[in-house]
Parts: C-alpha cells; structure tokens; sequence
C-alpha cells in the first residue's frame, strides 16, 4: 500500500458529479464538520460507556469518551504524519499532511454505531438471534445474513450508519470521504469469519460491495481471493484510531472508577505512576506539590494526563517503527501491543485491574442487567411486528419507527434490519421509555 493512494478526499455517494463549495475547509475537515453537528453523534451523550450515566458525579459517556480518543488521535496523526515526512520530504504535497484530522474524525465516529447500553446491549441483540425467539428465522434468512445478525458489531454498524443509503437523508446519508470511512474499519472482513478471528467483523453484508469499492480505490491489501468471504489489510490509518482509543478507555475508565470510590487512590496512583521510572514519578509528585493540589481527584487528573501523553508518544513511535508491516498489511497485534516493555507491562496491570474491579463493580453490572432485558424485550417485540406486519399490534408498534428505516420493505431482511437499525440507534434513556411502554409500565402524560 502506499500513502499517496490511501490518502483520497474522493466522498462516496458524488464520485461522479462536481460539487460547488462555498469555503476554503479541507474535505476531511468537513468530515468532522459533519459528524459534529449531526443527531447520531449528539445522542452518544446519552449512552452508557462503561458506568450508568451520571448522578451526582459526571462519569463518560460515550460522547465524551469519543470527544477525548479523538483529540489522542489528532495528537497521534499528527506526530506519525512529521515522522514519515522527515524521511520523505515529497509526501508534503501530498494529502499526508492531514492525517491528524482523518485519524481525529474517524474517532469521532468509532463508536456511533454503539447500541444502548454498551457492549451488554450489542450482546442482547446477538443473543436474541442465538437464543432468543430470533432464532426461529435461521432458516427464512440467508446464512450471510445470519452471520451477521448473530455477530452484530457495532464498529460495523458505524459503518453501516456513515455509508448506508437510508430513505429520506440527502445524498443519502454522511457522504464521507473513502479515507474516513476506512479509517473505522477495525476488522475489515465479513462477518463469516468473525469466529475465526476476535468474534466482531467490519461490514454487514449489505455494505460490503461499498466498502469493496472504498478499499480497492485506496489500494487496501485484499487477503481473500474471489469467492471466499471478503477480507482486507486494515488501512494503516485504523491502527492510529485504535490506539487512541485503548488509551483513553482504559486510562479514562480507571479514572472515573477513582471518582466513584472503586479504585483506592493509592491503587490509581501505583498504576499511574507505573508508567514511569523513579526519576519522573519524583519529578510527578513535586509538580504536584508545587502546583498545590491538594485534592485526590485533581492529582488523578495530573497523573493521568501524563500517562495519556507517554502512551501517546510510544504509540507514535511503534507506528513508524512498525510502518513496513503496516503497509505490507503483516502487523501483527495493535499498537499499544507494540510499545516498549516497560510501558506495556504498565498498561497490562491496568487492564488487569479493570477487568477484576471495574468491569464487574456492582455498578456496571447492574446496568449491564437492565440493559440487556430491556434491549432483549424492545428486539422480540420489534422483530415479531417485522415478521407480521399485518397484525393490529404489529402496525401500531411499526407506527413507531422513524420513516428513514426501511421496515415496511417487501424483503424480511430488510425489515429485520430495520429493527435493529431503530433499536441500535436508542440512548439509553430512550430505549427505557419505550420499554416501559410497550410493557403498560408507564403511560404518557399529556
């Protein structure tokens, strides 16, 4: 692969017409334009990162979780696009130079095809097709399909929302430039073969001829020959996205669990203070003192922007230490998987601790519950009025959905994907509100 290529300002949906500009903006600035001001990126405040959403103290969401793994990304694109061009003076004329704002926008996105409640909502809706009463359509539906219904992934449903022709959008729908959309495919294969890799894949079968197009414009490796299930190289950009999001879901999440008093503040600072060797932690806690920070969250704060700075640098570095296997499409693992020992076994205890304290907090596991009966009721209840749309019932429930989801369609795919486009675009405190209706335990007041 090479830069020249898979750097493209070319936007799906007007590759053959001129569109007139009134501003001087660089098309990938518009990208993030986009993304910022539209309604599928503003209701990410309203869904579950990792803890509920917030009561007296102001956790993430998945709003401001994207917001800060975005500026890590600027931050990332930016130090590997000077690194390549100190070697390479002529990618200066290229595109090259605005990798940052590509990597910053795809990370604005990389979550926006999250369902309500996090990764236990993405688990209701795969589960309700494997052991639920979805199970019953295996065999009206085709085995690509099932693949994907039972697998759902919502990085491919990111990608389903940003490239997917949705009725009643203009120009149908984000009209993103080719880079940005590669940029979010973190596994850009089919969803068959999501069990012989990480169980998650990067398009639905309904979008994998547009994202064919999109990888063989810009060059991406293709690993499948013709025939066998799609599968792609990622684009070198996805590892940049992906870095800065271990980074900041990690670092973040041990944050807030120090503000909800899971994590001890002696824990988070012998993590925090991990990533460095004696000399910076000495320097670390005199910063600290001399800027006369008393309280325990602030000095977390300190701590924990220094460690996203060092994490930020090593990835960086691996990047261009890595850069031939990126492009030759032969990486192995991530980046974070590919920094220097020492900051790699500090990244490792936290992600230790996070799994033994944080993940299964009474907190998060009790969202964790009420999410998954509440995605798993609104699923039934939406693919049975799919499947018999004729009945009284199931029209009043269809009446609900909003009319750029195609559930009135002749084609049950169509329509079960509608369902779970409807459902998988909810906040968290939507989804709650239709269950209580739907279940009499709640009643409109006008």
């Amino acid at each position: 692969m090479n830069w020249e290529r898979l750097i493209s300002n070319k936007r799906l949906g007007q590759e053959l017409r001129h569109t007139e500009r009134h501003d001087d903006r660089p098309e990938f600035k518009r990208d993030y334009d986009r993304l910022i001001f539209s309604a599928p990126f503003r209701r990410m405040q309203n869904k579950t990162q990792v803890f509920p959403l917030p009561g007296s103290v102001f956790v993430h969401n998945r709003l401001t979780h994207s917001l800060e793994v975005a500026s890590v990304g600027l931050s990332l694109g930016n130090d590997v696009a000077h690194a390549i061009m100190k070697t390479r003076p002529e990618l200066g004329n290229t595109l090259l130079p605005q990798i940052g704002t590509i990597v910053s926008t795809a990370c604005l996105a990389h979550d926006m095809g999250n369902p309500p409640f996090g990764h236990s909502g993405e688990k209701a809706i795969q589960t309700f097709f494997t052991e639920g009463a979805g199970s019953t359509l295996k065999d009206k539906v085709s085995p690509e399909f099932w693949a994907d219904i039972t697998h759902f992934e919502g990085n491919a449903n990111a990608f389903r929302l940003l490239s997917h022709r949705f009725k009643g959008r203009r120009d149908g729908g984000f009209v993103m430039t080719y880079t940005t959309l590669a940029s979010i495919v973190k596994y850009p294969f089919a969803s068959t073969l999501a069990d012989k890799g990480h169980g998650k894949f990067g398009f639905f079968c309904s979008e994998s001829r547009t994202f064919m197009k999109i990888a063989d414009e810009l060059g991406i490796i293709r690993k499948s020959a013709d025939g066998q299930p799609l599968e792609y190289a990622r684009h070198p950009l996805v590892y940049l996205v992906e870095a800065a999001d271990d980074i900041c879901y990690e670092i973040m999440d041990i944050e807030d669990a120090h503000k909800l008093k899971i994590v001890s503040f002696e824990e988070t600072e012998r993590l925090f203070l991990g990533f460095f060797d004696e000399k910076t932690q000495g320097h670390i806690r005199r910063r600290i003192v001399d800027e006369g920070i008393t309280d325990d969250n602030e000095k977390v704060v300190y701590m924990r922007a220094c460690v996203i700075g060092v994490l930020e640098n090593a990835c960086a570095e691996a990047f261009i230490r890595h850069e031939e296997d990126i492009m030759n499409g032969t990486m192995e693992g991530c980046l974070i998987d590919n920094i220097e020992p020492k900051l790699a076994e500090a990244y490792k205890k936290c992600t230790i601790l996070s799994k033994q304290k944080i993940y299964k907090s009474k907190p998060v596991l009790d969202v964790e519950l009420s999410g998954f009966k509440i995605m798993a009721t609104l699923m039934e209840a939406m693919t049975e009025a799919a499947v018999n749309p004729s009945r009284f019932y199931s029209r009043q429930l269809i009446s609900r959905v909003s009319s750029q989801y195609d559930i009135d369609s002749p084609d049950l795919e169509t329509r079960i994907m509608a369902v779970i486009d409807y459902i998988s675009g909810m906040t968290d405190v939507y989804a709650l509100d239709i269950y209580q209706k739907i279940n009499g335990i709640s009643l409109p007041i006008v």
